[in-house]
């Protein structure tokens, strides 16, 4: 069973009441496997692989995440605990029984028997409810049967019965559905905070696993650079090589062409091994690790690092996105809601306890009816028996015609009620301290999005300058190997342009990848992420 479910017993006496209340109670969890993965596998000649777009994985993460799977669960226990705030108004019934046959010495004639034996069968039926506008009302149903040997009992077996309603309306405080339903409302007011800060938290969590994603393209790219730095060194030695056979080169040169090869190995020795461990990171954050299948399987990613032109951003405006988004913020907001609530309560405990008491009862008797005579000569003989029972007394219960009538005021009136001023006060401080939460969540908001626009825009400029050396690189290994063909160069200085040339590769695919990153943060810190990737919370 749902844990949302959990909280929605069915109402007595609907046949489901008693299959949910008596079932046994379900202790075991069962936990799904991931879901969906095998949607994005492809094969090829190298075998199966898993192909994953940005939002194809984000799905993933959204359906196999355990983080956010457990996340969740918090929003679960706010509804429960709405559900919860509605069990004042949740009606009562009680029904009692009881069977008494006594047997007691008589102590005087009167008692009609030397030995009194009496049968007590008394029942009791009764239904409470507080109604929201604050009304207390119930309805008893009492029914006694009582038979005894006592010769001056004229109804024997004697039964009496009795209907009565009664209601309590408060007329100060705790008057009215406002006053009585605001434990309902900050119920609410938690819940929806509580789901403020699931938004929020999810959004960390997906800000965390796109960064994974985006580690791994880093890697990929990286390793790419680092080969292609290889094949470079590798083709520097083997001229090296033939210029050491034909004698061009000394022998004692031959050394830093077969440095730079090995140094190239062991650099793309370490980014396959760092690539590894991103993609293993990776499949954590998909749920890809609990499936066998998929724990060593390939991971193809379709995203590049090219960098879009987003153009200049404008902070302003995305201050004031953040302002209308940002779950925290909207969650201490929520908070004020919260405290004028509580407001409320306090004041209305401040108030006297003026309650209006009103009672109705009806009342019956029935029975076999024995008519006696000289009860008190000496022989009590029956003249006559009129047979009777309870539709008797119900009879005459519900003709109404023994009824009584009770209506009143009760006034308690706390001479100094410390406790509820304290609490009022408690409750002013607690809007003041909030309002102040809110005005310096503001104050972070905003600096939290003009630092992100500042580092998109810083990241923007270090990509174009990343490009801008990339290409000198470029120009300037072009020369040196002309010169070196030339004769007027050394093959030292062919290889420090060819490292100059994979630093400069390297620092645009890094620049590019921290540009994608700086993006991520100005939607995360202007709250838009979810929106932006497609996201919802369900």
């Amino acid at each position: 069973m749902a844990t949302a479910a959990l909280a929605q017993i069915s109402s007595f006496p609907l046949p489901s009441y008693f299959r949910e209340t008596f079932a046994r109670p379900v202790t075991k969890v069962e936990l799904q496997p991931p879901v969906h993965l095998s949607d994005f596998v492809i094969e090829d000649k190298e075998g199966k692989k898993l192909e994953l777009s940005l939002k194809s994985y984000l799905d993933l993460v959204m359906a196999n995440n355990t983080d956010i799977a457990v996340s969740r669960l918090t929003v679960d226990v706010a509804q429960n605990a709405v559900t919860r705030a509605f069990a004042p108004f949740d009606p009562f019934a009680t029904g009692r029984f009881t069977s008494t046959r006594s047997k007691t010495p008589a102590s005087d004639a009167l008692q009609g028997a030397n030995t009194l034996v009496t049968l007590s069968q008394p029942a009791l039926f009764t239904y409470n409810q507080l109604l929201s506008s604050g009304t207390n009302y119930g309805v008893s149903f009492s029914a006694t049967k009582t038979s005894t040997n006592s010769g001056f009992q004229n109804f024997n077996p004697a039964i009496n019965s009795n209907l009565q309603f009664n209601f309590t309306q408060p007329l100060i405080r705790n008057r009215g559905m406002y006053v009585n339903r605001l434990p309902i409302m900050v119920a609410h007011s938690r819940l929806r905070a509580t789901q403020y800060a699931l938004r929020d938290l999810v959004m960390q969590l997906v800000d965390n696993a796109e960064n994974a994603y985006w580690d791994v393209a880093l890697a990929r790219d990286n390793l790419r650079v680092q080969e292609r730095a290889l094949e470079l060194a590798n083709e520097a030695l083997k001229r090296a090589q033939r210029e050491l056979e034909l004698g061009a080169m000394s022998p004692l040169d031959i050394y830093q062409p077969q440095q730079a090869y090995a140094s190239a190995e062991i650099s793309v020795s370490q980014s396959r091994y760092f690539l590894l461990q991103r993609e293993d990171a990776l499949r954590k954050q998909m749920g890809a690790d609990l499936d066998p299948l998929f724990q060593h399987m390939p991971i193809v990613l379709t995203e590049t690092t090219n960098v879009p032109d987003t153009g200049t951003v404008d902070s302003e405006v995305e201050v004031q996105k953040a302002l209308l988004h940002r779950p925290d913020l909207k969650a201490v907001n929520q908070a004020l809601d919260y405290d004028d609530l509580q407001i409320k309560s306090a004041k209305n405990s401040l108030l006297p306890d003026l309650s209006l008491l009103g009672l109705y009862t009806a009342q019956g008797r029935g029975g076999t009816f024995y008519q006696r005579q000289d009860v008190f000569g000496g022989g009590s003989q029956i003249v006559s028996i009129t047979p009777g029972g309870f539709g008797d007394s119900l009879g005459q219960l519900f003709g109404f015609g023994f009824p009584v009538y009770q209506f009143g005021l009760q006034l308690r009136l706390p001479i100094r009620n410390r406790a509820a001023a304290a609490d009022l006060a408690d409750a002013v401080v607690a809007k003041k301290h909030d309002t102040l939460m809110v005005r310096g969540v503001e104050q972070t908001v905003r600096l939290d999005v003009l630092n992100a626009v500042t580092q998109v825009e810083s990241s923007k400029e270090s990509v174009k300058l990343a490009r801008v050396a990339l290409d000198f690189a470029r120009k300037y290994l072009d020369a040196e190997q002309k010169k070196y063909e030339l004769g007027t160069s050394q093959i030292y200085f062919v290889l420090q342009a060819q490292q100059s040339l994979v630093n400069a590769e390297s620092a645009l695919v890094q620049n590019s990848i921290a540009y994608k990153r700086s993006l991520l943060n100005l939607v995360r810190r202007t709250g838009e992420l979810l929106d932006e990737r497609g996201i919802t919370i369900q």
